[in-house]
């Protein structure tokens, strides 16, 4: 285990949902990147594509729809293309913020696949809601495909699975690239999912949570630190009431209590916690920190943030 090898998890407040306030976002988390690279440590990042995949993806539907040539583009290519657009915006704001303080590091994005079981139990119970709202007729054409569709309010839109990462196909590349001094952007939105077919790679029909990617990259690099870069400060429970509390250091198995009695929200902070508890029980000697973007040297220095622990 290297303790000066981090994985950086930024999370959707790095980003916005428009190509604008993504160009103005990333210049904050290129201050971070550089403060971490400014300390010495080897640095990959990972990201949140949540808004930009679904624009991507009812844009194409759209597209599809206006012209019958073209077909709707399936959520793996959505993907790739997430990957390929964040990473342009991210790689060149890091460069600049780096190059300003006269430091010269390339910044490479690999666009990542990660393999992902068929049989994963999360096919069978999607939760991931995805794309335009759509109206009876087109749910039940989406559903007449296979595909499951949720209904709101008298709307409905489609939802996908989210398996669990079971290895990342280019991680020999962004290990090569990390030994070479580079700061490398890769498993984007929590990566491609595919399913190996004997020598094919098949995109899925799917997302991954892109922290249970990031804590397979700190396993398969063998990172002393698995870094979630968020919009607040510190892990906290029952905020605003009596019982409120404020974690600065937690161990895994205590953390895991308050999982049990569902205190963390699952859309945004359960799969940081849970990935960080699978990171630093399969890497006793490492640790997770879960820090707002603007305080990261702080939270890996122990200042700021939630550290947790084996």
């Amino acid at each position: 285990m290297d303790n000066k090898r981090i994985v950086v998890a930024l999370g959707r407040n790095a980003f916005g949902e428009t190509f604008p306030e993504q160009q103005a976002n990333v210049k904050k988390a290129a201050q971070a990147i550089a403060d971490l690279v400014e300390a010495k440590y080897e640095i990959v990042i990972t990201h949140s594509n949540g808004p930009q995949v679904g624009m991507i993806q009812t844009a194409m539907t759209e597209f599809s729809r206006l012209d019958s040539r073209y077909t709707v583009a399936p959520m793996s290519l959505c993907g790739a293309m997430s990957q390929g657009y964040i990473g342009y915006d991210l790689q060149n704001a890091i460069r600049t913020e780096l190059l300003n303080r006269g430091i010269y590091k390339t910044v490479s994005t690999v666009i990542t696949q990660v393999r992902v079981d068929p049989f994963d139990s999360a096919f069978s119970n999607p939760t991931k809601v995805i794309g335009r709202q759509m109206t009876k007729e087109e749910a039940d054409a989406e559903e007449a495909k296979g595909n499951y569709v949720k209904e709101e309010n008298g709307a409905y839109r489609r939802v996908i699975a989210a398996p669990q990462p079971i290895d990342i196909y280019e991680i020999e590349a962004v290990r090569t690239l990390l030994d070479a001094g580079q700061i490398v952007i890769a498993g984007g939105g929590g990566g491609i999912p595919v399913l190996q077919q004997g020598t094919r790679l098949k995109g899925a029909s799917a997302i991954i949570e892109k922290d249970y990617t990031a804590a397979k990259l700190a396993e398969l690099l063998s990172a002393g630190t698995l870094l979630f870069l968020t919009a607040y400060d510190r892990l906290t429970i029952e905020a605003g009431t009596p019982k409120e509390r404020v974690f600065d250091k937690i161990s895994a198995s205590e953390l895991k209590k308050y999982i049990d009695a569902g205190h963390f929200p699952a859309i945004t902070t359960f799969p940081k916690v849970d990935a960080s508890i699978r990171f630093v029980s399969a890497f006793p000697d490492g640790k997770a920190v879960i820090a707002n973007l603007e305080k990261a040297k702080e939270g890996l220095a122990g200042k700021s943030g939630t550290t947790i622990t084996a």
